[in-house]
């Protein structure tokens, strides 16, 4: 086998590895969100507490809970993905940026990464593995 079929067999594998990233990075929003909301796998810093109701940050563990579920099974990925970047990018600027321009030293890494790759999402779609998929979308 040489060098270009392994390339090309590799680049077949773009789509799927498009809904592999959506996948697991929704899981991983997912535990943001319960850790906000249901104190799981842990509460939040610095006392394991939950957010109070109806607070900002309660908001947006119910965006990224009931969200990023939407985007674990790839439905209205494009729209909901959009408004993820945008609570992402919003917490970047609202908690992260006024303590500092750098992101690893204000820690919002996390923040920014999310904000740029659920923008890519809403750009390119959820892939083949997703019900957008079956659905024709």
């Amino acid at each position: 086998m040489n060098v270009k079929n392994i390339i090309s067999k590799w680049i077949a594998w773009t789509p799927y590895l498009q809904s592999l990233l959506r996948i697991v990075a929704s899981i991983m929003f997912i535990f943001v969100g319960t850790m906000k909301l249901f104190a799981f796998p842990a509460g939040m810093p610095p006392d394991g507490s939950t957010a109070r109701f109806m607070s900002e940050i309660w908001i947006g563990g119910v965006l990224e809970v009931f969200g990023g579920a939407l985007l674990l099974l790839g439905l209205f990925t494009r729209p909901v993905a959009f408004i993820l970047a945008g609570e992402m990018a919003v917490a970047y600027f609202q908690f992260h940026f006024p303590q500092g321009f750098w992101p690893t030293m204000n820690g919002g890494v996390t923040a920014v990464l999310y904000c740029f790759v659920w923008l890519y999402f809403s750009a390119v779609g959820a892939g083949p593995w997703s019900l957008d998929a079956k659905r024709g979308k």
